[in-house]
């Protein structure tokens, strides 16, 4: 896979940050910032694979009982 250069706009602060940790971990900003965008793609592709089976779900009309509901509000009642 090839790489491509973009540039991103940052706060000083953000900035100065992101290279403290690149020191301490003895990695480029580079490789901060591409790990950070792989757990951001992952996550999102994560929550739209969920959303998408749950619309799924939602079309073939399996919902939650209300007994399921129940049961679940009465779980987080108490905390």
């Amino acid at each position: 896979m090839g790489t491509e250069a973009f540039t991103i706009r940052s706060d000083s602060k953000k900035v100065k940050q992101l290279d403290m940790l690149a020191s301490q971990v003895d990695r480029s900003r580079s490789y901060l910032v591409n790990q950070a965008i792989d757990q951001l793609l992952e996550l999102h592709k994560w929550q739209i694979g969920r959303t998408m089976e749950g619309i799924e779900a939602a079309d073939k009309g399996h919902f939650a009982s209300d007994a399921e509901i129940e049961r679940i509000l009465n779980k987080y009642a108490d905390s």
